[in-house]
Parts: structure tokens; sequence; C-alpha cells
């Protein structure tokens, strides 16, 4: 049942969705790929600002974070980057809440399938379109708004309440890794990430590889004189396809026992060659493979080596072999605590709002929530609107469902300030 004050947090929620959309709508139209975040994070320190919330910079570049054993490596600098984040109460000695969404998104290109460009925000029946609406910007406006609304209310704050809004989460998760190596941890994590209104579960590990293969160029009137690299590369594929069958019929832990297929491989982008009158000398293949809660990242690497050198083999051992990195994503994969009181909590929101305990999502991808986990060891899970399409063309959120997210964010806020001063990691 809610109370005076929650339904008074609920009559606030309904006043600010439109303050809701029309961050989203903002932040849709800062095109934030790799390296052109900076129009999302001014975005938000200009709401920041707005709302009268407290705005700071947190480096990605910090003193001694280049040696965080956790950090992913980058084939890029991280010299000027930057997450925004907003404290409230930071010297408070009662629980520490962190709402955490990343601002980055994936290239929507070739932007000629849309059907309109991606960076241009637009509604239809419903749903709010547009690269990253989903994924996961109207997530960061709803758990803004719901700490907007619970202050309207009257309802007082006083507890650490940290707002991180980060980049680098769809590459490496360094942005998120950054702020808790910089001290803005909590005593739990909430992350609004598009899964639907259904507590998160558990994660599968990641791993990013880059496979090079060099060939012999020639000119075409001699094709024989050469060696092709992208024809050669191509037959690399049955390895990869191989090794994610192997991780599939790895032992693992329940509930992903339970799941068919849940460690996934990607074969994302291929590239080779400088000329169509050349033989190509070169070619690389980037990809991404799932493996196991329980495997480290130790492990999973020399695997991804295995099956190339074996592959080698297979094809006869001619030529020069393909060299195998890794950069960006090696997160280690993890299982949820359900049992915490802040989950507990959560459940009862939205039990109170919707009518019915919330579904469990076992996801075959990561999150931040690997920052947390292995960072500090905080507990979180993730909570947040329906999406559909992310990471693909028209990719959209249901605007119902962002409002649900607000309220029920609203309404977790308020009671969270009922815990106790002292009562680290417990709530009442």
């Amino acid at each position: 049942m809610l109370n005076a004050t929650e339904q008074r947090i609920l009559e606030r929620c309904d006043a600010l969705m439109d303050d809701t959309l029309a961050l989203t709508r903002d932040l849709v139209r800062g095109y934030s790929v790799l390296g052109q975040e900076h129009g999302a994070l001014a975005t938000m320190e200009r709401w920041f600002g707005r709302l009268d919330l407290p705005t700071e910079r947190v480096a990605l570049d910090a003193p001694g974070f280049a040696d965080n054993p956790h950090r992913a490596p980058a084939r890029w600098s991280s010299e000027g980057r930057y997450n925004v984040v907003s404290r409230l109460n930071p010297d408070s000695g009662k629980p520490h809440l962190v709402l955490n969404g990343h601002l980055d998104v994936v290239p929507a290109e070739p932007t000629d399938m849309w059907t309109r460009p991606p960076w241009e925000p637009w509604e239809k029946d419903g749903w709010l379109y547009g690269r990253g609406a989903g994924d996961m910007k109207a997530g960061i406006a709803a758990m803004v708004m719901a700490v907007q609304a619970v202050r309207q209310a009257g309802v007082e704050l006083d507890f650490p309440l940290t707002l991180q809004t980060v980049i680098e989460e769809e590459c490496t998760g360094n942005g998120a890794l950054a702020c808790l190596h910089q001290g803005y941890g909590g005593d739990f994590a909430l992350i609004p990430e598009p899964f639907g209104a259904q507590i998160y579960s558990g994660q599968v590990g990641v791993l990013w590889f880059r496979l090079r293969l060099d060939g012999v160029p020639a000119h075409v009137l001699d094709t024989r004189a050469g060696s092709n690299a992208i024809e050669q590369i191509l037959a690399y594929l049955p390895a990869f396809k191989a090794l994610e069958d192997e991780m599939n019929a790895l032992p693992r832990p329940a509930p992903y026992a339970a799941l068919d297929h849940p460690f996934n491989l990607s074969i994302g982008k291929i590239e080779g060659g400088n000329w169509a009158s050349s033989v190509p000398a070169h070619a690389i293949i980037e990809g991404r493979v799932g493996f196991p809660p329980g495997m480290s990242t130790d492990e999973a690497m020399p695997r991804v080596r295995e099956a190339i050198a074996q592959r080698y083999v297979e094809l006869g051992g001619a030529g020069p072999e393909p060299q195998i990195e890794f950069h960006g994503f090696r997160s280690e994969g993890h299982l949820v605590d359900l049992e915490t009181p802040a989950i507990r909590l959560l459940s009862r929101c939205h039990e109170d709002l919707v009518g019915e305990p919330p579904t469990h999502y076992l996801a075959t991808c990561t999150t931040d929530l690997r920052a947390f986990h292995v960072q500090g060891g905080i507990n979180g899970t993730c909570y947040g609107p329906v999406a559909q399409r992310i990471h693909g063309v028209d990719e959209c959120v249901e605007i119902a469902s962002i409002q649900r997210v607000l309220t029920t964010y609203a309404l977790f806020i308020s009671r969270w300030a009922k815990a106790e001063p002292g009562a680290k990691r417990s709530l009442p």
C-alpha cells in the first residue's frame, strides 16, 4: 500500500513526464558514439544545473587508473575523456545508493536504413525512436527525474545518493570503473538498462578479440604472385564458431545451465586491403565471444588463441600465422545476489505499483554492473524500460515503460531514505 507521501511522489512523477521525455530527446540528439560523447555529456551538465543538482566530472585519465587491474585495454587514448556525476550528501553515514547509466551508443550506420536520421528523435504509436533512445538514454532521464520527483514531493534526501552518467559502457566498461576507482562507489547500484521492469539476475563474461592476417600484395595482372589476406581470413570463421560451441558445451552454474545457448559469438567487424585492383595485403576481423560466469578472462583468452592455432594447422600451416590480440571488453560474468535487502525493496516497490511480483531476467550480455562487482564487491541490478531493436535499425523505447521506471525508481529512492544511519548494505 502507498501512503500519502508516496501518492504525492507519484503525482510529481506524472507532472515530470514531459521533462523526462525532453531530456531523453536532448540526449538522443547528441549522437554519442565512441569519441563523440561530449554533446551528451554537456546535455547532462546542463540538465543537472537546471535541476539544481551538483555536477562533477570524473576523468578516465585519472592518476593510477591506467594500472587498475580491472581496466580494459583500449586502442584509443583516455586523455580528456570523462563522465558526468552528481553526488548528494557524500559525507552522510547512511547507506549509499548509486544510480548509473551510460551515455555512449553504438554506431547507427548505415543511416540510410533508418526511417529518419537516428539522431533526430521522433515518436509514433507510443514509442520514442532514435539511436540510444532505449539503450539507454530514456533510462537515464527516468532515474534523474525520479530524484527530482522525490525532492519536489518534500521527501528529505539526507543519505548519500550518486547519479553516474558514464561513457565507454559499450566497449570497455572503463567509464563506470573510473568512477569506482576514484571513490564514487556505494552500497547498491541500480541501472536502468532496457530489459524491462524485471530484476536482472546475472550476466555472462565477455571478451573482445582482434585477428589480423597478413598476405602478399600484388598487381591483379597476376594474382597468383600474391596471397589474398581477405580470402584466407574467411577460412578462420569456422574456428570461431567451434569456439562458440565449445563455450556452450562447458559446465555452467545454475541458472545458466537451463539456457540452451547463452554464450554467443559475434563477428562484428571485418576490413582488409586498400585497393580494388590489388591483392589485399592484410585483413582484420574483430569480434566478441561470451563465456560462463566463474571463468576468468585469463582462462578465456587462451581458448581463443588455441582455436586459432588449431585452425592454422588444419589449413596447412602455410604462410604467416594470424595475430590475435584482445582489446576492449574483458569482463567476467557474475550472478546477482537476489536475496539482498535492496533487491527485496525494489521488488516490493514494483509489486506495490504493478500488483504482482517482478520476474527475473538472466542476461546473455554484460552491463556496467561488472565494474561494481569486480572493483568494490558492490551488489546491484538492472531494472529499466522496454526497448526494441537496440543496436539495430529504428531503435525505440516504449514511452509507457519510461513512466513505469520513473515511478518505481522514485518510490525506491523514497523508501531507501528510511534506512538507519550506519546501516551499510542493509535496509529496513
